[in-house]
């Protein structure tokens, strides 16, 4: 049976044969390649998720690094100092209850309370606790230091921002993880930097460092980028989580207390009452091994 073909189909037909003659001339061989049409889309929404947890990563460090420690240092300078003398005392305090039980042991077993010997074993049994007294000095030095250090104006903390921003998408290790150990390094000073409120620093760093681009068409482009919006997505959450987490411990939660001269002085009374207390205690464990002794 013959085809009936109207005058539109037949303009139609004409149309669609010389637009074939077309792409055939342009592309002999016939391998023209047909655009995936979603390519631009998703590479799109790539470009968005990075952007979104480079910002993500910003506000986790400046949390982390500049927030937390500014907190820290309020709370160290105002409370620390209180707190470190409560822990002292209950720490001298549990060393005379050891030293009263040593020193019955000998008595019971009528063996010479050797002084020396004691406090030998003493050393060792509470060397952790003197750890800890030495870490919070340390602590505390460093609040000093900090709270002596040069604070930069509004403006230069913008620029801080913004720099370490621009070089967190050029080289984070989550955004990039095939960064050579030179990068690596780089990043690593970048965040030293940060931390240290070095403005010139991270200026220099920012000048050398270009965020790298996206695939183009190529055959696996799609499912490089199908599998780096997956990972963006799981990366996104998982910073979620530790901003979360870093909000639910010291020193984030003692923010309000800081930001509180009511709360604030609470607090001091309160641990200078506690100090009152605990050398009274410590007083009466004193007295009772010079009366052991005797």
């Amino acid at each position: 049976m013959l085809e009936v073909i109207s005058g539109d189909n037949v303009e139609s037909r004409f149309e669609f044969n010389d637009h074939r003659s077309k792409e055939q001339h342009d592309d002999p061989q016939g391998s023209m390649v047909v655009p995936f049409p979603d390519f631009e889309k998703l590479k799109a929404t790539v470009a968005k998720l990075r952007t979104e947890l480079s910002m993500l990563i910003l506000e986790h460090d400046e949390l982390l690094y500049v927030e937390c420690k500014n907190i820290e240092m309020a709370y160290l300078l105002t409370i620390g100092g209180l707190e470190y003398k409560v822990y002292e005392i209950e720490c001298a305090i549990l060393r005379l209850k050891r030293k009263i039980e040593l020193i019955q042991a000998k008595k019971n077993r009528q063996e010479k309370v050797d002084l020396a010997e004691i406090e030998e074993l003493l050393e060792i049994e509470f060397a952790e606790y003197q750890a800890k007294l030495n870490e919070q000095i340390n602590k505390m030095n460093a609040a000093l230091k900090r709270n002596h250090s040069e604070w930069l104006s509004k403006e230069e903390t913008r620029e801080l921002k913004k720099l370490y921003r621009s070089i967190v998408k050029a080289l984070h290790p989550d955004l990039h993880p095939n960064l050579s150990e030179a990068q690596m390094q780089l990043f690593h000073n970048a965040v030293t930097a940060y931390k240290n409120g070095d403005i010139n620093g991270l200026r220099i760093i920012s000048a050398m460092v270009t965020e790298p681009a996206l695939p183009g068409e190529q055959p696996d482009a799609i499912s490089q980028l199908v599998k780096e919006k997956e990972r963006l997505s799981q990366l996104l959450q998982s910073v979620k989580d530790r901003i979360a987490e870093i909000k639910a411990e010291y020193p984030y939660t003692m923010k309000s207390l800081v930001q509180s001269p009511q709360k604030t002085e609470a607090r001091k009374a309160e641990l200078e009452g506690s100090i009152k207390q605990l050398h009274e205690t410590l007083a009466a464990y004193k007295a009772k091994i010079e009366e052991m002794l005797r």
